[in-house]
């Protein structure tokens, strides 16, 4: 099986740093796009980066000049480094990768979801 392990999210204060790791684990996988998403409660979840394999990136309105993705395409591991964080940034984020297996056609894996909460 494909697994996709997130880790990174906490509480921080406004203005503050926090950096979300995702690594995809398993067999006979190849990994296309890769991204990030967010739900906050009540909303519908959204998307916040995306990253293709030619490292090709598309980031949200909302977040644009604030937050990196990044990937290590060795290592298969996506990176969401958050800057200058607001508290309408508070979310369960998400790690997502499209994904093709030997098995089956591409299709979506998803992470666990990591919280974030930006708060004085």
């Amino acid at each position: 099986q494909v697994q996709l392990v997130e880790s990174g999210g906490g509480l921080v204060q406004p203005g503050g740093s926090l950096r979300l790791s995702c690594v995809a684990s398993g067999r006979r996988f190849m990994i296309n796009d890769m991204g990030w998403y967010r739900q906050a409660p009540g909303k519908p979840r959204e998307l916040v980066a995306t990253i293709t394999s030619g490292g090709s990136t598309n980031y949200a309105y909302s977040v644009k000049g604030r937050f990196t993705i990044s990937r290590d395409s060795a290592k298969n591991t996506v990176y969401l480094q958050m800057n200058s964080l607001k508290a309408e940034d508070t979310a369960v984020y998400y790690c997502n990768a499209q994904i093709i297996r030997i098995t089956e056609s591409e299709r979506s894996y998803w992470g666990q979801g990591t919280q974030v909460t930006v708060s004085s």
